[in-house]
């Protein structure tokens, strides 16, 4: 077992340190160009999009493009963006955290392109209550390749749905355990219970957990760092600086500094914004939307709230604390004396319950895609009843156990995510770039909501949705 996880990590050393960065940035530059910088040309409307689909009622497993937003923003904000980034700043410097955000305005592109893409190629339910769609769905029907589809979709649901709950798990069990004392088998117990309480609701209940979940988990945590923020407001021109100052300390390039700082900042961000990596296509299919567009312009704000909110708040809360090297720590035991010295004795036991939310609304996020991928495979529902046992004991097995050949397994299967995915992407760019085009020109019409409708692309082939009878049912909605 040891020397297959050694194999494992070795592969993975090489994939995550080159290949899959080298695919991923060179990806976000591309779709950055082709699109004029769609990211940051329409960043105000993204608010817009957001605010006028907050708290939209559903039924069922009907998925308002806020909720598809909330679910996809549960799965990629998770411990990561709290001890992930106290790490990066130990190990590659202050100056990794600019290029951390710099990766995100690049990687916001390619999420632009794959949600728009997965809203164009998405099906309805058999029910005809939602849809379904993702990565899978547009190497099906959008490229062809049925293989590689079902891959994904095996990929997908078993590195989201099973082993990256488990580690979710094992994080929530030590982090009460150290914090309260709290057995871990009865917390793993607790945490399956209600776990399986919203999970076999199906994705319908995700949705709505999740819309109220997010905003008040990311809420909190956003308040309380501008809180550390303001109380230490004379200190922040000094962050700012020494953020900027390792960013570009090129005389430290020879020695390893900024290079190290370069590619921990390139890795924080990939890692945690997930974009190009084919998870949050399949929560921004689901959503009912006016345009593929608009889920790509919204799904693209969300490695903003990821990385530019979420990450960014970590690092404050670590860097105004000071000389952060100095205490031997790292990952969520330094958040946590980070805290200590802001808010007292009593701070590591919020962390705590912070670091439950943040990994709850993971474990219900991932459900989610595992969800519409096994209906990507098949629309028989023992599957999918197995699925959610599997998910079950993975949760309870992972709040129990020691996880390095999980952790390394996990990333194997993402980079063949990724793999996949980009170079799918890149091959059905000029449909995402048509939709954009057609997007903007209603917009200069005066169009206030645009619509879609698939006869304006020059190749409609494995487009099952937006035709005439679909722009009616939306027409409806918004004169109601």
């Amino acid at each position: 077992m040891e020397s297959l996880n050694q194999l494992i990590s070795t592969i993975n050393g090489f994939l995550w340190s080159s290949v899959i960065i080298a695919l991923l940035v060179g990806a976000g530059f591309y779709f950055t160009v082709r699109t004029r910088a769609v990211q940051i040309r329409y960043f105000g409307r993204m608010f817009q999009l957001i605010a006028h689909t907050a708290g939209r009622k559903t039924e069922g497993n009907e998925v308002s493009p806020f909720q598809a937003f909330c679910v996809s923003t549960a799965s990629r904000v998770g411990v990561g963006n709290i001890a992930g980034i106290a790490i990066a700043i130990v190990s590659g410097g202050p100056g990794a955290i600019f290029w951390m955000w710099f990766i995100a305005v690049i990687g916001s592109a390619t999420g632009f392109v794959e949600s728009t893409l997965a809203q164009l190629y998405k099906v309805p339910r058999e029910d005809g209550n939602g849809f379904r769609g993702g990565p899978a769905y547009y190497l099906k029907n959008g490229l062809g390749h049925r293989i590689w589809a079902a891959l994904f979709a095996i990929l997908i649901s078993v590195t989201y749905g099973m082993i990256y709950n488990s580690v979710q798990s094992n994080t929530i069990s030590l982090a009460l355990n150290h914090a309260l004392g709290l057995d871990r088998m009865m917390v793993g117990g607790v945490v399956t219970v209600l776990a399986m309480l919203v999970i076999c609701g199906g994705m319908g209940r995700v949705a709505r957990v999740t819309e109220w979940m997010v905003p008040i988990m990311a809420g909190i945590y956003i308040v309380v760092a501008l809180g550390i923020m303001l109380y230490n407001i004379t200190e922040m021109p000094h962050v700012f600086y020494i953020i900027l100052r390792d960013a570009f300390d090129w005389q430290a390039v020879f020695g390893g500094g900024m290079g190290a700082a370069v590619l921990t900042g390139f890795k924080r961000g990939l890692f945690s914004n997930e974009a190009g990596e084919g998870s949050v296509p399949n929560a921004a299919a689901t959503a009912d939307a006016t345009h593929p567009v608009v889920q790509g312009l919204i799904q693209a704000f969300g490695v903003y709230v990821d990385t530019l909110f979420i990450c960014s708040a970590s690092a404050f809360i670590v860097l105004l604390t000071g000389d952060y090297s100095a205490t031997g720590l790292t990952g969520i035991e330094l958040i946590q004396w980070d805290m200590s010295q802001y808010f007292g004795s009593g701070a590591p036991k919020a962390v705590s319950f912070l670091i439950f939310l943040f990994a709850f609304t993971s474990l219900i996020g991932n459900y989610y895609y595992g969800e519409i991928n096994i209906g990507h495979l098949t629309h028989k529902k023992w599957p999918l009843n197995l699925f959610r046992l599997l998910i079950a004991v993975m949760i309870f097995w992972g709040s129990i156990a020691d996880l390095p050949l999980v952790w390394n397994l996990a990333d194997l299967f993402m980079a063949f995510m990724v793999l996949t995915n980009v170079s799918a992407i890149i091959l059905l760019f000029p449909q995402a770039r048509a939709c954009l085009l057609d997007y903007e020109k209603q917009l200069k019409k005066g169009i206030r909501v645009p619509l879609f409708h698939r006869d304006v692309l020059s190749d409609t082939k494995g487009i099952v949705w937006w035709d005439d009878k679909n722009n009616s049912n939306h027409l409806k909605r918004m004169d109601k």
